[in-house]
């Protein structure tokens, strides 16, 4: 259980020292909803083109906090450190 507390204060610690901005937390706020449930949504009332914008405004909403606060979004990190793992293992 240590463990699983640890897990969740290092990841709370960490999202909030890389959305510290008012703004960024604002674009957030906004974006990280829309993204998923605004395009799961609009894809099951059948309007694809909606949902695709959706989906895309979402995660520019997200991308534009993270521009404002100068760092990387979340998944171009894990995104990088998948890749450092995979050279190391070849």
């Amino acid at each position: 259980m240590n463990k699983v507390l640890a897990s969740i204060r290092w990841y709370v610690v960490d999202y909030m020292s890389r959305h510290a901005n008012p703004w960024s937390r604002v674009l957030h706020l906004l974006g990280v909803p829309l993204a998923p449930f605004g395009c799961l949504y609009l894809l099951v009332r059948g309007e694809l083109a909606a949902a695709l914008v959706a989906f895309l405004a979402g995660y520019a909403l997200q991308w534009l906090g993270h521009h404002i606060e100068g760092n990387e979004v979340g998944e171009v990190i894990l995104l990088k450190k998948l890749a450092r793992r995979a050279m190391s293992l070849a």
